[in-house]
């Protein structure tokens, strides 16, 4: 007979053991959101808020109307601000985050026992209502054996839901602040095509009147008609790309209603004085890239789950069977009730699956993630390379067209112009000078957008959140009770 003592310590051996590894630092409505916090304030100076509660969500609207009541017009930082603080995209983002926080507490604890309870002798009427009570409790054993094993993996994927996050909120703040530079480049764009259309407008004019004194031949007086035409067909797709740009920049905002009425301004800052010096650009991306970091967790996630596999190859499932059995009986008289325990131990034999199957695919798993982290570490280095050299390209372009192409033809121009005045020029070659200013303003303008898109690239270059820079999605990891 098993003392009852013994027979209870056994039958809580499981619990106790469950003890020894807590979830507290899953258990947290904001578990893991002080990692983006940090890195979104240290990339882009930026609040990155998870939003909890109704309490939160109406002071965050309140924060969205004071900041785009602040401005005249909307710059980009309040823009990207607004966008980290009021897309509901980015908070579905952050849900995943909560996700896989809650699958790393619901690791640290452990299966369920599995209770029965039996009687036998029922309806024998010299023993009352029933002779024995049985009482059993069940455990999986192979759990508790590679419960660290599993912690381990769980806080693993955990921390690549952290980075995920971060990179989900750099890459919101990379795209808002590219669709701000896309819409003002487009408003400034059709600033310019107005101020072409009224030249063109008035050119139309004049070879019309001069058609009618006979100093201008029909076919000219058709090819100055046609290009205001032409002009205006291009003005009207302007202003469609503009609004098209501001919808885009709108909805990364989540903004609608009477928020939608804000005001860009027209035209983009000036060139910088200065280039920013990115001579280690390389080494800054291969330290500092989320994306990289996440490939890292991977690696080391798939050789967690490669330990894991082989702790379990022969033994998937292993359990423990311990009961409790209280007999009642007379003797002499006297009703006695005799307690007996028992144990029992329970796993399948590994005749037919040896687990080579399993350990293959562990294998090629690890295999795959540690070939995806070279090919990543090269992507970054040339995409690292890449952004610095159209950053540097671009400026130098668009102080081109600023200091030489736009100021050469604003000369040209006036020259004919004075020229025409004196009798010298004649109205062909004047309408021509004026369409090539028309074009070489156009072109600075988009050398300038250019620039700034190639600008608003370097950040995601380093720390990630540019169009490549995809989040890792875990793998399948091989659990304990395969």
């Amino acid at each position: 007979m098993i003392p009852i003592r013994r027979l209870v310590a056994t039958l809580a051996f499981p619990i106790i053991l469950g003890g020894c590894v807590s979830g507290a630092e899953y258990a947290g409505k904001q578990a893991g959101f002080s990692t983006v916090s940090a890195t979104t304030r240290s990339v882009v100076a930026k609040d990155a808020i998870w939003v909890q509660n109704q309490e939160q969500a109406k002071a965050l609207t309140a924060r969205t109307k004071a900041l785009l009541s602040r401005e005249k017009t909307l710059g980009v930082e309040s823009a990207v601000q607004i966008a980290l603080i009021n897309n509901k995209g980015l908070q579905a983002a952050y849900a995943d985050l909560g996700d896989s926080a809650a699958d790393a507490w619901q690791t640290t604890m452990l299966l369920n026992p599995t209770a029965s309870v039996g009687l036998k002798g029922i309806g024998t009427p010299e023993l009352e209502a029933f002779r024995t009570i049985e009482g059993a409790l069940t455990a999986n054993i192979l759990v508790l054996i590679t419960k660290k094993r599993d912690v381990a993996l769980a806080d693993t994927r955990f921390e690549q839901a952290q980075l995920n996050a971060a990179l989900a909120t750099l890459g919101l703040a990379a795209n808002t602040r590219r669709a701000w530079i896309t819409a003002v480049a487009a408003d400034e764009s059709v600033a310019q095509l107005q101020i072409a259309q009224t030249s063109a407008d008035a050119a139309s004019e004049l070879a019309e009147k001069l058609g009618e004194t006979g100093a201008m031949a029909k076919g000219a007086q058709a090819r100055e008609h046609a290009f205001a035409a032409e002009l205006a067909g291009e003005t009207a797709k302007a202003r469609l790309a503009a609004r098209l740009a501001k919808e885009d920049l709108t909805r990364l905002l989540g903004l609608w209603g009477a928020d939608t009425s804000y005001r860009l301004p027209n035209r983009l800052p000036s060139l910088p004085k200065t280039i920013a010096q990115r001579d280690t650009i390389e080494a800054n991306a291969l330290r500092n890239r989320i994306d990289l970091k996440v490939s890292r967790l991977e690696l080391e996630a798939s050789a967690q789950s490669y330990g894991l596999t082989e702790a379990t190859r022969y033994v998937t499932d292993l359990e423990l069977v311990t009961g409790l059995e209280a007999e009642r009986s007379r003797e002499d008289g006297v009703r006695k009730v005799d307690f007996s325990g028992s144990a029992e131990i329970g796993f399948a034999i590994p005749i037919f699956d040896t687990g080579k199957a399993r350990m293959r695919k562990a294998e090629l798993a690890y295999m795959r993630s540690a070939n995806q982290l070279a090919e990543k570490a090269v992507t970054i280095r040339s995409q690292a390379r890449s952004a610095y050299q159209a950053y540097r390209s671009s400026l130098d372009i668009a102080r081109h067209y600023r200091n030489n192409v736009v100021p050469l033809r604003s000369r040209v121009a006036e020259q004919s112009l004075l020229t025409y005045n004196g009798m010298i020029t004649n109205t062909f070659e004047l309408l021509t000078d004026t369409r090539e200013k028309i074009n070489a303003t156009l072109l600075s303008v988009n050398a300038k957008r250019d620039f700034w898109l190639a600008d608003a690239n370097l950040a995601p270059a380093i720390y990630g959140g540019g169009p490549s820079s995809a989040a890792v999605e875990p793998a399948m990891a091989a659990g304990s009770n395969e």
